[in-house]
């Protein structure tokens, strides 16, 4: 009997660690964002690591998913023939749902693309002899990432929302 209680008790503690959420896009999910600050790639700066950029939600938009309000997403930016293209590598969300927090962080292997569906950033602001030499991505450009390939991004553990949960409860909430 003791065993058998023992057993439910070690089950009941295990369900938590089973309850926590992933954050899940499909490949080839579209999701509107935009630069955090703006970005100038020319011949001397072709290219730049860790551009931040963040989830908007725009009317009209054919994007197939949205992230949460509150994400930072890192992107390598290249200059090319064409204008700029944006490669990202990491996403860290946090998803608020009343007095709950979660945490997500993780590998985001994405593309960007124009609103009309035209793989890179047509945000040329220089051309000689019919190639860009200098292009500015502007926080007011929002534009889609393409998602290369199916993510999951499983919820990290958020001890302030643990120490949060334990005063609440302390004080009887």
């Amino acid at each position: 009997m003791l065993k058998t209680l023992a057993c439910i008790l070690l089950a009941g503690l295990a369900i938590p660690a089973l309850a926590q959420t992933t954050l899940s896009l499909p490949a080839e999910a579209r999701v509107d964002v935009q630069v955090i600050d703006s970005v100038t790639l020319n011949q001397n700066t072709p290219e730049l690591a860790n551009v931040l950029l963040r989830p908007v939600a725009r009317i009209g938009s054919s994007a197939t998913h949205r992230l949460p309000d509150y994400c930072l997403i890192t992107a390598d930016a290249r200059l090319v023939d064409q204008g700029m293209r944006l490669s990202t590598n990491t996403v860290t969300c946090i998803e608020a749902e009343g007095d709950n927090r979660a945490i997500f962080s993780g590998e985001l292997s994405a593309a960007a693309f124009e609103r009309d569906g035209g793989f890179g950033l047509d945000v040329c602001t220089e051309r000689r002899d019919g190639r860009c030499t200098s292009a500015t991505l502007e926080p007011s450009h929002a534009f889609q990432l393409s998602i290369g390939r199916d993510t999951e991004i499983a919820e990290l553990d958020n001890p302030a929302e643990e120490i949060n949960e334990q005063r609440r409860s302390a004080a009887g909430e």
